[in-house]
């Protein structure tokens, strides 16, 4: 009698911790004060480092073919201003045949939707594509900024077979990026 009451017990604490990560969104926040932006990430996940690539990046402990990355990347001309580069359709397709899936890469991206979101004084784009690769198919969602005359990028990826699991969690990371 008394194990079974323990075993419930049990079952209820773990299922209402668990709850509580879930609403809490298992989140943590990194500050990159040196170039000046900021996202959270999901628990769990580490960094990594990556010479020649982003800078920085994130992935799944287990399953590390899931990622957070930001590339920062200076601007030639005079743009400003992310209008000055163009729409979020424009850049999400731009984006798209010459990152995620430049000609000879085997690669194909479909930008799914893209908008404009404000915080503060900034503009961003949040960009969604579905990513087709010669073994796999992905998700990605971006986030692209300008600030003191670079273009921040954030981009969040994982297996497209794990998307719907993941789809409000990489949301909350895209539209947690700031730039500033």
């Amino acid at each position: 009698m008394w194990k079974r009451i323990v075993a419930i017990a049990l079952v209820c604490v773990s299922l209402t911790l668990q709850g509580c990560v879930a609403a809490g969104g298992g989140l943590k926040a990194y500050v990159n004060e040196r170039n000046g932006y900021e996202f959270v990430y999901p628990n769990g996940w580490v960094q990594i480092q990556v010479n020649n690539g982003p800078d920085v990046v994130f992935r799944d402990l287990i399953e590390e073919s899931e990622l957070v990355s930001v590339v920062v990347s200076n601007l030639t001309g005079n743009q400003t201003k992310l209008s000055d580069l163009g729409t979020p359709n424009e850049v999400g397709l731009r984006l798209a045949t010459s990152v995620l899936a430049p000609p000879g890469s085997n690669r194909q991206a479909q930008l799914l939707s893209s908008s404009e979101r404000v915080l503060g004084d900034r503009t961003y784009y949040n960009l969604e594509y579905y990513i087709d690769l010669p073994n796999a198919e992905r998700h990605n969602l971006a986030s692209v900024a300008i600030s003191r005359g670079k273009l921040f990028t954030l981009s969040v990826s994982a297996p497209e077979s794990d998307w719907s699991k993941l789809e409000a969690t990489f949301k909350n990371v895209a539209n947690s990026f700031a730039v500033y």
